[in-house]
């Protein structure tokens, strides 16, 4: 008789054999697993089973002894579409994960009670228009042509890509990125509602081989966080980029277009406007009087063009020196053993300089002038290279060699200038008033230099810094005037510096400037914004809240004139507490916005006028193009597109790269 643990042993005494589950099937749990359809077990031996795949034959470890592996390995066989002999049977869209078959086998209609879904196979929905969307936001982020779209080689890529799509004519996707424009600008209309200050635009005129002009509108503003912002928001096509109102119309299309009639602040050109142009343009400024600080607040030059006009004008005066230098330089880079032997005397010198040789490019001015830098430190090879290199005979003399440096030592001036506008993203106008007077204060001395050379240079390059200086001097020193590391104190020493004798008169013309625009801001308060509603409204609940009497406005109207009539001097004495306080240190990380909107409350009125004044940009161009020598040009393919598309390319581009809007909005389709 067996004991009850002997009656629970595997082991038969009589054959002493395992007993396994297919000979004591009551003895284990029916296999459940949907893998089981696919694989059976075999015995490899006597403590080793493996699983075999019924479709492709291979094999996979099932249990060894008492350890058993699972199936989750067999999952992963059939269900990522690992298995030849499933993939053989497998529906040839391959969008649609394996499913394994139904457990009766019965109907292929049956609901499977398990599917297997990994990341590998995703589910992936077809969007016809969102592809139409990409495509546009495609063109207008790189620029590339519209006709792209009928191009044989991009049909045949879509097409392989995804048959379903069907491919948009040239027409089609330039109703799609129009569509993407507008829907891109009331984002925008939405933003510039809401800033509680004024709009400066600067204005870039482009040619084109239409003889049309495309004027590039700019905005530059200080938002309800008081950080500086600028955005694209015209690209306005004008049949007469000569006329005098060329401007004028551009700047009136772009107000009606943005409602901006009662924002414009200033504005900032590229190009001298006769005085008929700029009467054209005065009436569409915000400002009551717009001769306020000699009109300067109405139009300023762009400071970076009058700093390619100046190297200009310096390397034409040294022009045949410059073409010495260019010919030598030309002579070694353009042939591998005319270097080699450059670098071999170089070498045999023992010359320190780092610097590299290479070719000017003639339409970015700063290029020129460190092809020059770089020769001038290897002047003492070009010197020595017709020793080794009998066909070197254009080496320019001592005397050219020192014209050259002359000629880089003031040039130096200029381009660490503009070197701040192509490194700082929004350069202002409290950094170019010192740029500017130290430029113009180090070419006066130089006229007085004895070197004929020198005064001639200096001369030269100091009447267009005269000419800058005179038409946009006082709108500079009002924004430093609004620093409270400088206030007036700077204006009053550079001004000594430059005038002389006659600086009492201009430093009187700013201090009157300013006090006349701050009474503007005192009896004409700025139309209530979005954001200074949301403001007051918060301030009336927090109020209500706290259990205040709350005044309704009715009947209040006679009180706030009164309030304005009584206190009118008091308000101007903000400006006049601001300049007496003392200056704060000179901080070279110093936030001037920051400091402004930590103090608003404290000057609620000047606040306003140095949101306006301290967003007043210096220059009309981008980065890329402060060293420009020529005026840009809008190119042939451009050109030839309807002007309605050409600023839906060029302003969505700009708009896109402050953040992309959700895609996911229907576009409203435009059809040309």
């Amino acid at each position: 008789m067996l004991t009850p643990y002997e009656a629970k042993t595997p082991l038969s005494y009589d054959t002493n054999e395992l007993v396994t589950p297919e000979t004591q099937p009551n003895k284990r749990r029916k296999k459940k697993s949907i893998v089981w359809e696919h694989f059976t077990i075999e015995n490899v031996s006597d403590e080793c089973r493996r699983a075999c795949c019924k479709q492709c034959k291979q094999s996979f470890a099932y249990s060894t002894g008492s350890k058993v592996a699972g199936t989750s390995h067999l999952k992963r066989h059939i269900a990522k579409g690992t298995c030849p002999g499933l993939l053989r049977n497998q529906d040839k869209n391959q969008l649609t994960p394996y499913t394994p078959a139904s457990r009766t086998g019965n109907s292929t209609s049956d609901p499977p009670k398990r599917r297997y879904r990994t990341n590998s196979t995703p589910q992936i929905m077809f969007d016809e228009d969102r592809c139409r969307r990409e495509i546009s936001r495609m063109i207008i982020m790189h620029d590339y042509p519209l006709h792209m779209v009928e191009h044989p080689g991009f049909l045949t890529f879509v097409q392989n890509l995804q048959p379903q799509f069907n491919m948009v004519s040239f027409n089609a996707v330039q109703g799609d990125i129009v569509a993407t424009y507008l829907m891109e600008k009331q984002h925008l209309i939405k933003s510039i509602e809401g800033i509680p200050g004024r709009v400066c635009l600067t204005l870039d005129m482009w040619t084109s081989n239409k003889s049309v002009g495309y004027v590039f509108i700019t905005g530059h503003f200080i938002d309800s966080d008081w950080k500086l912002q600028r955005r694209l928001l015209n690209v306005v096509m004008e049949p007469y980029s000569d006329s005098d109102a060329a401007f004028s119309h551009a700047v009136a299309v772009c107000l009606h277009d943005w409602s901006l009639e009662n924002k414009l602040f200033s504005l900032t050109h590229n190009q001298p406007l006769r005085e008929v142009a700029l009467e054209n343009i005065r009436p569409l400024l915000t400002i009551k009087n717009p001769l306020i600080l000699n009109g300067q607040l109405l139009v300023g030059t762009c400071i970076a063009r009058t700093f390619s006009s100046i190297a200009k004008d310096a390397f034409d005066e040294g022009k045949e020196k410059v073409k010495k230098v260019r010919e030598s330089v030309k002579y070694v880079k353009t042939s591998e053993s005319h270097e080699d032997k450059f670098i071999e005397v170089k070498n045999h010198l023992q010359v320190p300089s780092e610097k590299t040789l290479f070719l000017d490019d003639q339409t970015q001015w700063n290029t020129t002038y460190q092809m020059l830098v770089a020769a001038c430190e290897l002047k003492e090879v070009f010197s020595c290279l017709d020793t080794s290199d009998p066909d070197y005979k254009e080496a320019p003399t001592l005397e050219d060699w020192k014209q050259v440096e002359i000629l880089c030592s003031y040039l130096k001036l200029i381009f660490d200038a503009a070197s701040i506008l192509s490194t700082t993203t929004n350069p202002t106008a409290i950094t170019f008033f010192h740029e500017v007077w130290k430029i113009q204060s180090e070419l006066s001395r130089a006229i007085m230099n004895e070197d004929p050379f020198v005064s001639s240079l200096a001369k030269r390059m100091l009447e267009k810094i005269d000419k800058y200086w005179r038409d946009c001097s006082l709108a500079l020193a009002t924004a430093v005037v609004m620093d409270p590391r400088f206030k007036m104190k700077l204006v009053e020493f550079s001004f000594n510096k430059i005038f002389g004798e006659e600086a009492p008169a201009y430093i009187k013309l700013v201090d009157d400037g300013i006090h006349e625009l701050f009474h503007e801001y005192v009896t004409l308060p700025l139309p209530l914004t979005p954001t200074y509603a949301d403001e007051g409204n918060e301030a009336n609940m927090r109020q209500d809240e706290q259990g205040g009497t709350l005044l309704s406005d009715n009947g209040l109207t006679d009180f706030d004139m009164y309030i304005m009539e009584t206190t009118s001097h008091q308000m101007k004495s903000e400006l006049d507490q601001y300049l007496e306080e003392s200056l704060l240190p000179r901080a070279p990380d110093f936030d001037v916005l920051g400091w402004w909107k930590l103090n608003k409350l404290k000057y609620p009125t000047l606040s306003k006028m140095a949101r306006d004044i301290l967003s007043i940009p210096v220059s009309t161009l981008p980065p890329d193009s402060i060293f420009d020598t020529t005026v840009k040009e809008m190119d042939g393919y451009r050109s030839s597109l309807r002007p309605e598309t050409v600023e839906a390319l060029i302003c969505a581009k700009d708009w896109m790269q402050y953040g992309v809007s959700d895609v996911s909005n229907a576009l409203v389709r435009v059809e040309y």
